[in-house]
């Protein structure tokens, strides 16, 4: 048996933008005593970045669409030259394909991890019949599967996983990074055009339907001199900027985009999550549902 330190991994995971599977997946690899490559099979963004600046190898497979079947092909090639001894895979999609194309490839060991198995629906997807075929199937060709919290291992074991192929690995965070600090909090705000005393709501994740953003927005607006600090970008950034427009509350309702979960910007300039968390008063969450609640965690620790 090698050494952990000689073992060699490729993490498989869809994509690579801002969101909490590939924060965490970053966060992983900062930790691991063993070289570790990173395949993103669409995708290669801000999270892609950060990973290249922490000195790992990232790939971008050029995957198409959700039925590009080449992409096994491809996917078994890769691993193949690499000669990886190990391929975790996150999130559905690289799960999916990633598993089947280890299994054909003859890597050793191949691991998943569950991100964001909800009661009806994995990652944005509605849990069809068909989806969760699928998903068992492929399960089978692993070795073990990883839940983020026991909510979604007893999910996993609700389907019919074996209780013993599922481990429960929850997501950790590096709390020193998001330490209050008061000085941070003055520097955020004068930074962000916040008033120094203003009552500020933050809210932080991807924009998209099943976050209800829009409730956060709607709250806010309905408080006389609350500001909103909204840090996320999604499919329903335009129409939360309108709903701000039409309750009357643009100047209070900042839609900030995607910031640097770890940190601020290299140059100093554009706050990431932490600074942001330190400038908030009150931290809501008013997703319909989560897997874990990453942001939640940050919160806490700050």
């Amino acid at each position: 048996m090698k050494p952990i330190e000689a073992v060699k991994a490729l993490h498989v995971i869809t994509g690579l933008g801002v969101g909490g599977a590939e924060q965490q997946l970053r966060l992983l690899l900062r930790h691991m005593p063993m070289r570790c490559d990173v395949l993103t099979l669409t995708n290669p963004g801000p999270v892609a970045e950060g990973l290249r600046a922490d000195g790992v190898r990232v790939v971008h497979l050029g995957m198409r669409g959700n039925r590009d079947l080449g992409a096994v092909p491809r996917l078994v090639r890769f691993i193949r030259r690499g000669r990886y001894d190990l391929v975790h895979t996150h999130l559905y999609r690289a799960c999916v394909y990633g598993r089947l194309a280890a299994r054909l490839a003859g890597t050793g060991a191949t691991v998943a991890t569950e991100h964001s198995l909800g009661e009806g629906e994995i990652e944005g997807r509605p849990l069809s019949g068909g989806v969760r075929a699928l998903y068992l199937a492929s399960e089978r060709l692993g070795a073990a599967t990883v839940a983020v919290s026991d909510t979604v291992a007893a999910r996993l074991e609700g389907w019919g996983v074996p209780a013993a192929r599922v481990h429960v690995v929850p997501n950790g965070i590096e709390a020193v990074r998001f330490r209050f600090d008061e000085g941070v909090r003055r520097a955020t705000r004068a930074r962000t055009g916040l008033p120094e005393r203003a009552f500020v709501v933050g809210g932080v994740g991807r924009l998209v339907p099943g976050k209800r953003f829009d409730v956060l927005v709607r709250a806010v607006a309905a408080l006389p001199g609350a500001h909103l600090l909204l840090a996320g970008d999604g499919p329903e950034r335009a129409g939360l900027r309108r709903l701000a427009a039409e309750l009357g509350a643009q100047s209070r309702i900042h839609l900030l985009g995607e910031r640097d979960p770890l940190g601020d910007s290299a140059d100093g300039r554009t706050p990431g999550i932490p600074a942001l968390l330190a400038a908030m008063d009150v931290f809501v969450s008013p997703s319909r549902e989560e897997a874990f609640g990453l942001a939640v965690v940050e919160a806490l620790a700050a």
